[in-house]
């Protein structure tokens, strides 16, 4: 198996070899100065943004693979979640573990988010529940949050750090209180397949999910109701979903090999798909000031296209030697990381 390799655009591009296995998540430090990066080789690197070196030796601690990272709001901490069943805490400076680590999940941990305060880490889990932890000292806070039926693949914080929503291969949606626990409402049914990405609006006021069902649905967040039906067009499973910094639009990625474009507000499809990747789209996200969108594919390929024209934007991004798996925008907007598998494309599916 090659190296996994972190690619940073725009043109030329940097090849950050350093991993040497496929790379599964990918994050900016919160003043773009630093990324993150987590590994099939069980390991977390740090990188400088700018100049592509590697700041210190890998993070070694996870016996599996590292599946989600992401960094505390202030910059000073990273956390890692990983198929060994623990989450982990790392001192951004020196790239040291702190603590040690995060235990009581019984399956893969997928998915990790801090609080938009910095006080608290939630949790996703192959056990089918939930888990927060106090960030500073890693504690369990409370029991964990079970209600699902399924593995946990992804969590998110509400904006305002009042609400955690989950999505489960269980094919639902779950709101809960994240300073006690408690389901807010019942779980949000309407999907009849698994759930595989799920988003906050900017404001918070809704919440968008995207299925093996191949539809994305918008919902309530307060209520937990299904708003409009479901937005419908794409040919194989919804992958990857994101809100338009203004909240106006919903940008989807699919197994497909498009892009789609949506209002917001009606559920309405904006323009024609944004066509050109010949394999499935895995990743996607939107500009800090929304005038453009990045996608990676397992063709191994960047494009960047315009949010308003839906226009692709030079020729693809072709540094990559294997599929595209994450991307990402400095907080700045002026460069574009991506991360891959850096093997053979017939490995996955879609």
């Amino acid at each position: 198996m090659q190296s996994g390799k972190l690619v940073s655009w725009p043109a030329p591009p940097l090849k950050w070899i350093g991993h040497t296995d496929k790379i599964n998540c990918i994050c900016y430090s919160p003043h773009g100065s630093h990324i993150i990066t987590g590994s099939s080789d069980k390991t977390i690197r740090i990188w400088d943004a700018e100049t592509g070196a590697a700041v210190g030796e890998a993070l070694k601690g996870h016996t599996e693979s590292v599946q989600s990272v992401a960094y505390s709001p202030d910059g000073r901490y990273i956390i890692s979640g990983s198929i060994d069943k623990t989450i982990r805490l790392w001192d951004a400076g020196i790239g040291a573990v702190v603590g040690k680590p995060l235990e009581g999940h019984t399956e893969p941990v997928w998915s990790i988010a801090y609080s938009p305060d910095g006080q608290h880490i939630v949790s996703a889990c192959g056990d089918k529940t939930i888990r927060l932890w106090d960030a500073e000292t890693g504690a369990a806070v409370g029991k964990p949050l079970e209600g699902h039926t399924g593995p946990v693949r992804s969590v998110a914080y509400s904006p305002d750090g009042q609400h955690i929503i989950s999505g489960s291969d269980d094919k639902t949606i779950r709101i809960w209180d994240a300073g006690t626990g408690a389901a807010v409402s019942k779980p949000l049914v309407g999907h009849v397949d698994w759930v595989w990405s799920i988003a906050y609006s900017p404001g918070g006021q809704h919440i968008i999910s995207g299925s093996y069902d191949k539809t994305i649905r918008i919902w309530d967040a307060k209520t937990g109701a299904a708003v409009e039906k479901p937005l419908e067009g794409h040919t194989g499973p919804v992958r990857s979903v994101a809100y338009s910094p203004d909240g106006q639009h919903i940008i989807s990625g699919s197994g497909d090999k498009t892009i789609r474009i949506w209002d917001a507000e009606t559920g309405a499809a904006v323009g024609n798909p944004l066509e050109g990747h010949t394999w499935p789209v895995g990743s996607i996200a939107s500009s800090p000031d929304g005038q453009h969108i990045i996608s990676g594919s397992h063709d191994k390929s960047i494009r960047i296209w315009d949010a308003e024209t839906g226009a692709a934007l030079g020729e693809p991004s072709e540094g990559h030697t294997g599929p595209v798996k994450t991307v990402a925008y400095s907080p700045d907007g002026q460069y574009i990381a991506s991360g891959s598998e850096d093997q053979d494309h017939s490995n996955l599916g879609c």
